[in-house]
């Protein structure tokens, strides 16, 4: 029996965390899953021998043998979901957007420190090879300074709003819900951001979806770097990576281009080699079976059983998804107010 057991809320992409089951040498196991479909739960609890199917995630959190709670539900079910799990002194996994409110963040953030608990924000571009191979080679110092930066995240939703209705009824705001993503990965790099300036606009791609969902933001952070973000959600999706980061430093340039089910590629160009030789890595998709993202959930499941056993933070800590969500509200106040917006980093 493995040491920590996990309760899943939300069975879209939180069955994903069903592949850990697998891995022999890892601590954590989902032995409980809920969702208000509750044929889906049932379906997963047969089919994987769970212990807890449940309709009620309340119940779920109160199971005998849950350590570890992972939100996989609709944004806005997030901040309750996560504090409830919390008071209950359980440890918690949610996937991106923590929450869509720098009220709610602060609340989070405040309850991990009380408790004394781990909390992972699942945002998986720190996960995928095609981003951490420019992270090493960032850290190693290969590309010396960072000058600039951007991150870019861009998505045609309307096959992704007829799988799940929820994001066009209630609706999702993708600042939060997309957005998040190229802003913790640039936070990953850069650290605080300090002040925003941003643009939005309406693509009317998706017939009936009333707020903006496509998005430029300039960033300065706090030790003075500048980046960009595109963030483009209402768009026939473009010839281009769905995802990317690209770092402009003081002895090379690297860039890294993901898309979900196909292969990812890093490319580097390094000052030291005469000629600006570039060098490709080819990474393979990160899809296991019917589960995107798959093999990133994977490592970040076992960065945070390492986190546990070593008492360590683990990363995208709540803070840091905290300020990433307080980056997102900036940038709508700034889109708002036509006007650079500080962003709060006091969590």
């Amino acid at each position: 029996m493995k040491k920590y057991g996990i309760g899943v809320i939300g069975l879209g992409m939180g069955s994903g965390l069903l592949l850990i089951n697998n891995v022999s040498n890892s601590n954590l196991e989902v032995i409980g899953v809920c969702d208000i479909v509750f044929d889906k739960a049932e379906k997963l609890k047969r089919e994987y021998n769970l212990k807890y199917a449940v309709k009620d995630y309340k119940e779920l959190i109160e199971k005998e043998g849950i350590d570890i709670i992972a939100v996989f539900s609709p944004d806005h079910l997030h901040a309750e979901q996560c504090i409830t799990a919390l008071e209950a002194g359980k440890h918690v996994i949610c996937t991106k957007p923590m929450v869509t409110s720098i009220r709610d963040a602060k609340k989070i953030v405040k309850l991990v420190d009380e408790k004394k608990l781990k909390f992972l924000t699942g945002q998986t571009m720190r996960y995928n090879p095609e981003f951490t191979a420019i992270k090493k080679m960032y850290d190693d110092g290969d590309l010396g300074k960072i000058i600039m930066a951007e991150a870019h995240y861009v998505h045609d939703l309307r096959p992704v709003f007829k799988m799940t209705p929820w994001r066009m009824e209630v609706p999702q705001d993708v600042m939060y819900g997309g957005t998040c993503h190229p802003v913790d990965a640039l936070r990953w790099f850069l650290g605080d951001v300090d002040e925003v300036f941003a643009y939005g606009i309406k693509g009317n791609i998706n017939s009936g979806y009333p707020l903006k969902a496509n998005y430029l933001i300039n960033l300065k952070f706090k030790n003075g770097v500048i980046a960009r973000v595109l963030a483009a959600f209402d768009i026939i999706h473009p010839p281009m990576p769905e995802m990317g980061i690209s770092i402009f430093g003081s002895k090379g340039s690297a860039i890294g281009e993901f898309t979900d089910y196909l292969p990812g590629k890093t490319k580097v160009v390094l000052d030291k080699f005469e000629g600006n030789i570039e060098s490709v890595m080819v990474h393979p998709a990160e899809t296991v079976g019917a589960y995107g993202h798959g093999y990133s959930v994977k490592r970040f499941l076992n960065h945070f059983d390492y986190c546990l056993e070593n008492n360590l933070t683990p990363s995208p800590s709540a803070r840091d998804g905290a300020k990433a969500i307080s980056v997102c509200e900036a940038a709508w106040e700034s889109i708002e107010s036509g006007k650079p917006v500080k962003v709060f980093n006091g969590f």
